[in-house]
């Protein structure tokens, strides 16, 4: 492991400060001279692996601000403090009532002691676990822009099918990220030049020609809330994770969905897809399909045929646009028959 500096900031304005002093807004993340971190169930794997070599790592578990360690659920929604842990949300009383789905993603999301130590924030910026990006001698234009990406024409079977560019074909593989899409969260921020919201649907970059940018982020600004707004119906929510096993797996196609519903005929419908997309994939196509109609099983085919339209399958991943709609249907219909 290279050296590096250890700095553990008394409150938000001193970690930007320190943050704007040794990282330009134009450095790659990988490169980046000071990062942030709280679990480090992401960041230290990639220290560790050669793939992010930070020269200073800035600590925020000890940041003063209290709200960064609280879930409040009001009229208007619930507000995540971005170090709340993730087994924190996963198990409190009124996101399991009023939004399983955020439960549900964060639950199937890792095994409990990850979920006891990685922050909210940390997980929806967690990186690509591409082979090609973890092993520093393939090729990787996430790792080092230009270089090409070995993925291409290597083994894809894991890899993205939306989303896609020709530089990158690397999977989003986080959970908790289709639930936030699917609910139009926001995400509060703080950094040298203040404060701001950020849509949710805004956060994450597809790679596009620049896949070494992923977020909307500026280097030294700091995820300090996850808002969620008040949906009565999103009680009718769940999310459903495909994989090769049932414990501790990232998904080979997952589904977040919310429904409202008058009888069987649907007012509204949420839908986001992971493990098949290269960011948080909000699946607007499928949701307008469904509107008006009935939810039975040819109303529910038809929205997962429309979710996969735009689908660019490769070699050998071909198999995840078949799966992911299975599992778009299913948990269609596994959502509308909830009791609520």
């Amino acid at each position: 492991m290279r050296p590096f500096v250890y700095e553990q900031p008394a409150d938000i304005s001193a970690a930007v400060a320190i943050a704007s002093r040794f990282t330009t807004n134009d450095d790659q993340p990988t490169r980046a001279n000071a990062q942030f971190i709280a679990g480090g169930t992401n960041l230290a794997d990639y220290m560790k692996l050669g793939v992010a070599e930070p020269n200073r790592l800035l600590d925020l578990n000890g940041l003063k601000e209290s709200g960064l360690r609280q879930i409040r659920v009001t009229d208007d929604g619930i507000r995540f403090g971005a170090l709340v842990r993730m087994g924190e949300a996963a198990d409190h009383r009124e996101v399991k009532e009023r939004y399983p789905v955020i439960a549900d993603s964060l639950r199937l999301a890792a095994s409990g002691q990850i979920r006891n130590m990685a922050s909210l924030a940390g997980n929806i910026l967690q990186r690509t676990r591409c082979e090609y990006f973890r092993e520093t001698s393939w090729q990787c234009n996430k790792r080092v822009p230009g270089s090409g990406c070995a993925a291409m024409e290597g083994f894809n079977r894991q890899h993205a099918v939306l989303g896609a560019s020709d530089a990158c074909i690397a999977t989003y593989h986080g959970d908790f990220a289709q639930a936030l899409i699917a609910l139009d969260a926001v995400v509060h921020a703080e950094g040298s030049r203040g404060e701001r919201k950020i849509p949710f649907a805004k956060l994450h970059r597809q790679p596009g020609d620049t896949p070494h940018i992923e977020s909307d982020l500026a280097a030294d600004e700091i995820i300090t809330a996850i808002e969620v707004p008040a949906i009565p119906w999103a009680r009718r929510s769940l999310y459903l994770k495909i994989r090769d096993r049932e414990s501790y797996a990232f998904a080979l196609a997952s589904a977040a969905v919310a429904l409202d519903l008058d009888g069987e005929t649907v007012r509204e419908a949420r839908i986001a897809l992971g493990g098949v997309a290269t960011v948080p994939w909000r699946a607007s196509a499928a949701e307008q399909s469904l509107q008006g109609k009935k939810l039975n099983e040819t109303s529910a085919e038809a929205a997962a045929d429309a979710a996969f339209a735009q689908a660019q399958p490769r070699q050998h991943n071909a198999f995840k646009i078949e799966l992911g709609k299975r599992t778009l249907v299913r948990a269609l219909l596994e959502t509308r028959d909830m009791e609520v």
